[in-house]
C-alpha cells in the first residue's frame, strides 16, 4: 500500500508517520516539501503531486485550525479547509484511492447536552466551523472512497497544548480562572493517528465490504469534561507524578465563557457519540484521562 500523508508536522500528522508505517510505503509532506508540492495553498500544485504519487490512500492531516485567525482570514481558511480538501477527493476519485480527511465538532452549533451523532444538524458558529464542514460536503460529493474523522479538543506532546499552558500558569499565578461551560473530551493526537491506521488497515482487508466502512465518524476520547475540571485533573495528576512540583495557584476558579470574549464563538457543546465508529471497526475508545496521564508522564521531567 502507497500512502501520501499531508500535514506530517502538525499535532496529528506527527503521530500518523509513526501508526502509517507499518501499513507500506508512506510518502509524508508538509507545505515546505520541496520533491513533491505539500502546500494546501497551491492547488495546482496538489493535483499534480498527487497524479505523480499514485497513492492508495491520501491522508490530508493539514488545515487551518487557527480558529480566531480565521475570522479575519476567512479566504485563506476556505482555500485550506475546503478547495484543497477537494481537489485532494477530485484526485482520490480519479484515480481510486481513499481520502482521509479530519474535521471538527465545531461544525455544530453547541446547544444541548447530549453527545452529537454523525448525522445531526450542523450549524457552525464561526469561519473555521463553516469551512470545515464546507471540506465535508465537497468531499462527500465528489469522492465516494473517503473516511472523514470528527475530533475535538486535540493535544500532544509535542508542541504547546492545554495541559502545559495550565501547569506553567499555575506556577507562575496565585490564582487561575478557567472556563467552566464548555464539554468536550480531550483527545490525544496519537489516540487519532493509531485509531486512522486501524481503519485504513481494516478498509483494505481481503474481503472486507470497503464501502460500508466509507463515511464520516466521531473519532474522541471517553467521556467528557470541561476545561475547568481538565485543569484541575491535570495540576492533580502532576503533582501526583512530581511530588516536587511547586505550584504557586492556590485557587482555581470556574468562569463562563464570557469571561474571556475571543473573535470567533465556541460551542458549549462539543461532546461527541463515537457508536458508529466503535461499532464499525471494532474498537474501544479509552477514558480521556488515560490519554492525559500518559502525556504528562511524558513531558513532565524525572523528578
Amino acid at each position: 500500500m502507497k500512502m501520501l500523508l499531508l500535514g506530517k508536522n502538525g499535532q496529528v500528522g506527527w503521530e500518523l508517520q509513526r501508526s502509517l508505517l507499518p501499513l507500506g510505503e508512506l510518502i509524508a509532506l508538509d507545505r515546505h516539501s520541496s520533491q513533491f508540492c505539500g502546500d494546501l495553498t497551491n492547488l495546482a500544485g496538489l493535483a499534480d503531486t498527487v497524479r505523480a504519487i499514485q497513492p492508495d490512500v491520501i491522508v490530508n492531516a493539514a488545515a487551518h485550525t487557527a480558529v480566531d485567525k480565521a475570522e479575519s482570514e476567512p479566504e485563506l481558511a476556505n482555500i485550506l479547509n475546503a478547495q484543497a480538501p477537494e481537489v485532494l477527493a477530485r484526485e482520490a476519485a480519479r484515480s481510486g484511492a481513499w481520502l482521509v480527511h479530519y474535521s471538527t465538532d465545531y461544525v455544530f452549533g453547541g446547544g444541548g447536552d447530549r453527545p452529537w451523532r454523525e448525522d445531526d444538524p450542523t450549524f457552525p458558529l464561526n469561519v473555521y466551523g463553516q469551512t470545515k464542514l464546507l471540506g465535508e460536503h465537497m468531499i462527500d460529493w465528489v469522492c465516494p472512497r473517503h473516511l472523514i474523522f470528527r475530533t475535538s479538543w486535540v493535544y500532544a506532546a509535542r508542541g504547546g497544548n492545554f495541559a502545559k499552558t495550565m501547569l506553567r500558569l499555575a506556577q507562575e499565578r496565585d490564582q487561575l480562572k478557567v472556563i467552566n461551560d464548555q464539554f468536550g473530551a480531550p483527545t490525544g493526537a496519537e489516540l487519532i493517528a493509531d485509531m486512522t491506521a486501524h481503519a485504513i488497515r481494516q478498509v483494505f482487508q481481503p474481503g472486507a465490504d470497503a464501502q460500508a466502512l466509507a463515511g464520516i465518524y466521531h473519532l474522541v476520547a471517553s467521556g467528557c469534561t470541561t476545561w475547568f475540571d481538565y485543569a484541575q485533573h491535570v495540576i492533580a495528576q502532576a503533582q501526583r507524578l512530581q511530588p516536587g512540583l511547586k505550584i504557586k495557584a492556590t485557587e482555581v476558579n470556574p468562569v463562563p465563557t464570557s469571561a474571556f470574549p475571543t473573535p470567533a464563538q465556541r460551542p458549549l457543546n462539543s461532546r461527541l457519540n463515537t457508536a458508529r465508529l466503535q461499532a464499525k471497526f471494532g474498537l474501544t475508545l479509552p477514558a480521556w484521562q488515560t490519554g492525559v496521564d500518559r502525556m504528562l508522564a511524558e513531558i513532565l521531567p524525572n523528578p
